[in-house]
């Protein structure tokens, strides 16, 4: 008889102990460096917005030739719910290539099939006539499914009530030190680095996060901010062109940043400088999650943004024309 009870107690132990090691080795798989799950999400993605220092001031004009100008393009704030799961500048041609959602303004045709004559011929949000096309990917709150078709498309972790942007900001501004030229209509660019998470470097991280209430604030986490002030998202483009393509291998080499202080490499010129601003209403307390792709766990740091320039030449010499005479337009 006692033989068989350690026999028993010796079975049951090993058992015990498989199970603990297939946990172990479970959880260690699921987790990455930070030991955070997949589909869990890391709050060291979340800061205090009052824990975030103020941040450097843009640079201010030197010279007489800076373009003080700017250009606001009213186009809605995507009333029209036109989502997809596609990228017209990175995977044109692929349906559903982007693996996640985004949200766009401007041009109302805009998918993985566009191509410049489309864009050209198409319906657009914006008022003054520019079918250009501008996108982001969407930002959730994880707290609940909602139930547009687009809150559970995409697939890949991409899960939760899309919300709407309460306001979208298409801004163009100029140079600080110079003249700005036309940009070449059918203009691909992007900002910002969808794989930041997985990347060597941050070197391509540029959207920045922020709250109403603290607009000399910016953060490359998400905020937390005050009861009732707007959560915020900054996406700057490139704005040195090199003169010849409207695009190029890896979607950056053709049009760069500038420097700090607005100049730009040697061999580029400024162009109108794209800002895109989005304000949302968050609940206080409810978690958030921007589309990414899945191995990116929704950092903060992968957002990122694309156009493509669909303004006719005239359209474009009046945003330039606006830029370079320090004058405040809308269109």
């Amino acid at each position: 008889m006692r033989n068989e009870r350690r026999l028993l107690t010796l079975l049951v132990c090993l058992v015990l102990g498989i199970g603990l090691t297939a946990a172990v080795l479970g959880a260690t798989r699921a987790s990455g460096p930070d030991g955070t799950s997949h589909s869990g999400m890391n709050s060291r993605d979340y800061v205090d917005i009052q824990d975030v220092p103020a941040g450097p001031r843009e640079p201010s004009a030197t010279g007489p030739d800076a373009s003080t100008g700017t250009v606001t393009v009213d186009c809605g704030r995507n009333e029209e719910r036109h989502y997809n799961e596609d990228n017209l500048v990175v995977s044109p041609g692929l349906r559903s290539g982007a693996h996640h959602t985004h949200a766009y303004v401007g041009n109302l045709t805009t998918d993985a099939m566009s191509t410049d004559a489309s864009l050209a011929a198409a319906a657009t949000s914006c008022r003054g006539g520019d079918r250009s096309t501008y996108y982001w990917p969407v930002l959730r709150r994880t707290d609940r499914a909602g139930g547009h078709p687009h809150d559970s498309s995409a697939g890949h972790g991409n899960a939760g009530e899309i919300l709407p942007e309460a306001t979208v900001s298409v801004e163009f501004r100029g140079n600080p030190v110079g003249k700005v030229v036309p940009m070449p209509r059918f203009l691909r660019a992007m900002t910002g680095d969808a794989v930041a998470y997985t990347a060597p470097s941050d070197a391509d991280v540029r959207a920045r996060w922020g709250c109403s209430g603290s607009p000399d604030r910016s953060t490359t986490r998400y905020p937390r901010c005050a009861a009732g002030e707007r959560l915020t998202r900054t996406l700057v483009f490139p704005s040195c062109w090199n003169g010849l393509d409207t695009e190029s291998p890896g979607h950056r080499a053709h049009i760069l940043f500038p420097a700090a202080n607005g100049v730009c490499p040697q061999g580029t010129f400024a162009v109108p400088q794209l800002r895109i601003s989005l304000a949302y209403d968050v609940p206080a307390g409810v978690a958030i999650a921007v589309d990414s792709f899945p191995e990116q766990r929704h950092s903060p740091k992968t957002d990122h943004a694309m156009f493509v320039d669909a303004m006719t030449d005239a359209q474009m010499a009046a945003v330039v024309g606006c830029l370079n005479a320090g004058r405040t337009c809308r269109t």
